[in-house]
């Protein structure tokens, strides 16, 4: 068996529960029309390559780490940072100063 990235409905709604943002958010962060994010994540349609790719992009910067399907493991969604890490880059975040792009 190889090593296969996958992308689903299912991948992309655990990982918007996972990393805590709203459909809202990755609409506005991608233009993708927030009803079709919703109908994609409940299975109802299939978004083009293009779209998928991009909501999983914003995702990934939010903290959500995609697994591929292999012979250690079916694919999957995790946190990219441990419980400690994720407080301690919300701590460093909230210290104050003028925010700037990061790639966290």
């Amino acid at each position: 068996m190889t090593i296969q990235d996958v992308f689903n409905s299912n991948l992309a709604r655990a990982g918007r529960a996972l990393v805590g943002i709203s459909t809202w958010h990755i609409a506005n962060e991608t233009g993708i029309k927030r009803k079709d994010i919703r109908k994609f994540e409940r299975g109802i349609i299939d978004l083009p390559e293009d779209q998928k790719e991009a909501i999983q992009a914003v995702l990934i910067d939010h903290g959500a780490l995609f697994l591929p399907d292999s012979q250690a493991g079916g694919y999957g969604v995790r946190l990219k940072y441990s419980q400690q890490k994720s407080k301690q880059l919300d701590r460093w975040e909230g210290e104050g100063g003028q925010p700037a792009e990061d790639n966290t």
